[in-house]
C-alpha cells in the first residue's frame, strides 16, 4: 500500500498552525469548503510532483488547483514565517544544535514571465533565475530560508539570515537564538561582516578568497550542502514557476517542514 502524502503524524503538527475556517452564513451559505487536510494533500502533491495547478487530479479529492493555491497563500500569510521551526520545536527541540551553523545557497531557473525576486543568473548565461539562501544547524536542519534574485551576492544575506534565527528553547535559561560560530565558504568572505558577527558574540569561520583550497571547512559544512541537495527532490523547487514570490517561499517553507519531520 502506498504511503499517504499527508500522514497523521505530520498533519498533527501542521494543523495547529493553520487558520481556522470561516463560519458559514445561515442564509445562502454557498458551496461547502474543502477541508484543510484535503487541500494540503493537494498542495503536497503539487510540491512533490511539480505539476501545474490546473492539472491537479480530481481523484485525490482535494478540490481544484485554485482552491489549493488559495490555501497555500493564506498559509504563507499567517503561519509560514517560521512555521517549520515551530513544528520542530514542539517535537524535538532539544535536538537542535546551536554550537555551529552553516550557510549555503543554490540558484534555480525561472519560468518565462515570472515576477519579483528574479535576476540574471551569472552561472546560467544571464538567464532569469532566483536563489535559495539557507542557514542550518550542526545536523543540517534548516532554520531560516530566504528567496532572492539569482544575481544577489551571498555575503549580503549573511547578517539577515543570522538575525532571523528564532529563539530556541527547551533547555534551562533564556532561549538562545545566536550560535557560537557560523561557517561559510568564500562567497561569504567579508571582514566587515566578520566584525559584525564578533560584536554579536559569534565566531565567524569563513574561508578567505585568494587562498589555497583545503581550508578544512568541508568537514563541517557538508551538512548544509546535504540540506541544499535535499530540497530539489521536491520538483516544484527545482524551477520557479510562481509569478508571486510569496507562493514559492511557501513551497520552500513546506519543503523545510518535510525535511524537519525526518529528524523528529
Amino acid at each position: 500500500m502506498a504511503k499517504p502524502l499527508l500522514d497523521d503524524e505530520l498533519w498533527a503538527m501542521i494543523e495547529p498552525l493553520l487558520p481556522q475556517p470561516k463560519t458559514r452564513r445561515k442564509r445562502f451559505p454557498g458551496r461547502k469548503p474543502i477541508p484543510n487536510r484535503q487541500a494540503w494533500t493537494g498542495i503536497l502533491f503539487v510540491l512533490k510532483t511539480g505539476i501545474p495547478w490546473g492539472y491537479l487530479p480530481q481523484e485525490l479529492g482535494c478540490g481544484s488547483g485554485m482552491t489549493c493555491w488559495r490555501c497555500l497563500r493564506e498559509g504563507k500569510r499567517r503561519v509560514f514565517g517560521n512555521g517549520f521551526m515551530n513544528i520542530y520545536w514542539r517535537n524535538s527541540v532539544k535536538l537542535i544544535k546551536l554550537i555551529g551553523h552553516a550557510l549555503s545557497s543554490i540558484a534555480l531557473r525561472c519560468a518565462p514571465c515570472v515576477g519579483e525576486k528574479t535576476g540574471p543568473n551569472p552561472t546560467d548565461r544571464a538567464k532569469a533565475g532566483s536563489k535559495h539562501h539557507i542557514i542550518a544547524d550542526a545536523q543540517g536542519i534548516p532554520l531560516v530560508t530566504r528567496l532572492t534574485s539569482a544575481n544577489t551576492n551571498d555575503v549580503t544575506q549573511l547578517i539577515p539570515l543570522v538575525e532571523t534565527i528564532p529563539p530556541v528553547g527547551g533547555k534551562p535559561g533564556r532561549p538562545r537564538r545566536r550560535p557560537k560560530r557560523v561557517q561559510g565558504d568564500r562567497g561569504y568572505d567579508s571582514e566587515a561582516h566578520r566584525q559584525t558577527l564578533r560584536k554579536c558574540g559569534i565566531t565567524p569561520v569563513i574561508a578567505k578568497r585568494n587562498t589555497p583550497h583545503g581550508s578544512g571547512l568541508g568537514v563541517h559544512r557538508w551538512v548544509v550542502e546535504r540540506t541544499v541537495a535535499w530540497l530539489p527532490q521536491y520538483r516544484r523547487l527545482r524551477i520557479r514557476y510562481e509569478r508571486r514570490p510569496e507562493i514559492h517561499e511557501a513551497f520552500l517553507s513546506l519543503g523545510c517542514i518535510l525535511i524537519c519531520s525526518w529528524f523528529v
